[in-house]
């Protein structure tokens, strides 16, 4: 308990000055960067070591992250880990959190709705014009976590957007993070966390339909086959 408070305190503390700092810088990669050292001084504090691998397996140009999603600290982690030219796609229940809301859009992230069809579309078309414009983006296209340990059903959009961007995907499988923050859970516990990027995946078609299907499939059995986790997909 006493661990957890210190780790929620230091997180609303660092969030804070981080929000403050974002608001006042005019520069979009300079915000990134401001929320990459703060990601990475939190973990660092609260006993969470971050250790990345592959990412010289990263394209240079514009990309498409997916990754498997088991907690709240996944987001962090890749703020802590990826170059700061990387926006995020998020669900759009984050935007009503103030503070947070504020935080991701002076970063560049997307907010997506996940329930309202209509609402969903033309925030789908708003990504897909951001990706058009050369934006390298993350997902987690299972568009949320499951208490259960596993890999969930993977929505397309993710792999829409690249195939009509036509810019490859990069799978990355993290690990630690349910340990650390498990679903269901308000205070953290201390652990390693490990986040491993695979090599890049391009569509053997120019077709966008089916290139998307085979971006989706192929970069969800690279992440399943590393995970090592159930495929919840299959239950």
């Amino acid at each position: 308990m006493l661990y957890g408070a210190y780790a929620a305190s230091l997180f609303a503390v660092l969030g804070v000055l981080a929000l403050l700092a974002v608001l006042i810088t005019p520069s979009i990669a300079l915000r990134r960067r401001i929320v990459r050292a703060t990601a990475r001084s939190f973990l660092r504090l609260v006993g969470m070591p971050l250790t990345v691998s592959g990412l010289e397996s990263m394209p240079s140009g514009q990309c498409v992250v997916v990754a498997n999603h088991a907690s709240y600290l996944d987001g962090l982690v890749f703020s802590a880990a990826l170059p700061p030219r990387f926006s995020f796609v998020i669900k759009s229940e984050m935007a009503r959190v103030p503070l947070a809301a504020a935080l991701l859009r002076r970063i560049g992230s997307q907010f997506v709705e996940r329930f309202n069809r209509s609402k969903g579309a033309a925030d789908a078309r708003r990504v897909l014009r951001s990706a058009s414009d050369g934006t390298s983006l993350v997902f987690f296209p299972e568009g949320t976590f499951s208490p259960q340990p596993g890999l969930l059903k993977f929505h397309a959009g993710a792999f829409i957007t690249a195939a009509r961007a036509r810019c490859p995907v990069v799978p990355a499988v993290i690990r630690g993070t349910r340990a650390a923050l498990p679903p269901g859970k308000l205070l953290p516990r201390p652990g390693p966390i490990a986040l491993e990027v695979l090599p890049p995946v391009t569509p053997s078609t120019r077709q966008a339909a089916g290139a998307a299907l085979e971006l989706r499939e192929r970069a969800r059995a690279a992440i399943l086959q590393l995970l090592r986790e159930p495929d919840l997909a299959a239950a």
